[in-house]
């Protein structure tokens, strides 16, 4: 029987860590070993909850401790570098999601792992929803045709509103460690389905939206359109929303199809053809366990030395950076982005 995976992880500000540290924990091939982050506060949380070790430095826990792979939960612009240096010592990474900041970190992820033969597996929180799992396989498998277009809008009441904590907001609301606002927060989500099932579109079209909050510096509204020589796809997000209506929505649309996935645990998935235009109700099975979270896809990466599965896939993930950061460019520009950049 082999060893668990030895874990470290970098960074705590990013509020998604707490879920993953659950999934972590619960997996009997990993241990977490240590923890860095320079706020107190939450390594003192850390060790409430699971008793470990921890650094503020993260060059200490790196360079003191015995580990197989790291966790990076910082900002999107310093985590990028701690997985590039991760990764250079010859460790396998998960990082949430984005990825990065900016696309030339993306680029250096990506290059880092290939050099380094080890794993970089992005962390996108609805890859785990057994009810989109199955609609991008029914997508693959042609259920609805040739894809013409991908909706997804990401919203909510803001980061504050939603209980985020003061250090996962600090840096959301700073756009060089974001990378933007919500724009990168949210339409990244909508960006990474169409670069997985269409590929890098023509051209990428972005609009900073309402500023209905006046207390961020950043924008709180976004949209990303994407064209593509034989379709289109949109990237919706907001900070300003309220109530969950059309939240987390994701929509397929194909030439004898429609895919309409509901979000979260539990959401239900529906398919609508022309014999069938009011849609039904697709059965959705559990997921095989290495599908199920986070830790258990990690494990099965790097174990069998496999491919992540699509939506973790870094180059689908630097090819969503790419058009974001399109989009960033022309709501700046207020021009259409040719791509690639």
């Amino acid at each position: 029987m082999n060893e668990p995976l030895r874990i470290g992880v970098l960074g705590l500000s990013h509020d998604h860590v707490w879920g993953n540290l659950i999934a972590l924990s619960g997996c009997e091939d990993m241990k977490l070993v240590a923890v860095s982050d320079p706020n107190e506060p939450l390594t003192a949380r850390l060790v409430t909850e699971y008793g470990c070790k921890t650094y503020d430095s993260h060059e200490d826990l790196l360079n003191k401790e015995q580990l197989d792979a790291v966790y990076v939960f910082s900002s999107n612009a310093e985590g990028a570098e701690l997985a590039i240096q991760a990764m250079q010592q010859k460790l396998h990474v998960l990082i949430e999601k984005p990825m990065a900041a900016r696309l030339e970190q993306a680029n250096r992820m990506v290059a880092a792992a290939d050099e380094n033969g080890v794993r970089l597996v992005i962390n996108w929180p609805f890859a785990w929803w057994p009810q989109l799992q199955k609609a991008l396989a029914m997508a693959n498998e042609d259920a609805i045709g040739n894809i013409w277009a991908v909706k997804y809008r990401a919203a909510h009441a803001g980061p504050a509103e939603l209980g985020c904590s003061e250090y996962f907001c600090d840096w959301l609301f700073n756009p060089d460690l974001n990378g933007a606002g919500a724009m990168m927060d949210y339409c990244c989500y909508g960006c990474l389905l169409s670069a997985t099932l269409l590929g890098l579109p023509e051209t990428v079209t972005g609009m900073k939206g309402g500023q209905v909050k006046d207390t961020i510096s950043v924008e709180d509204n976004a949209l990303i359109a994407m064209k593509y020589p034989f379709g289109m796809s949109t990237a919706e997000a907001s900070w300003t929303q309220i109530g969950k209506l059309t939240s987390y929505t994701t929509a397929l649309y194909g030439t004898e199809g429609t895919l309409l996935v509901e979000p979260r645990q539990g959401g239900k998935l529906y398919l609508a053809t022309e014999h069938d235009p009011e849609g039904s109700e697709v059965p959705v099975l559990d997921p095989d366990p290495w599908m199920a979270d986070s830790a258990r896809h990690f494990v099965e990466v790097i174990r069998n030395d496999t491919e992540p599965w699509m939506l973790c896939c870094p180059n689908n993930s630097r090819n969503a950076q790419e058009i974001l950061e399109a989009g960033i460019r022309s709501s700046q520009q207020g021009q259409h982005v040719a791509l690639p950049l």
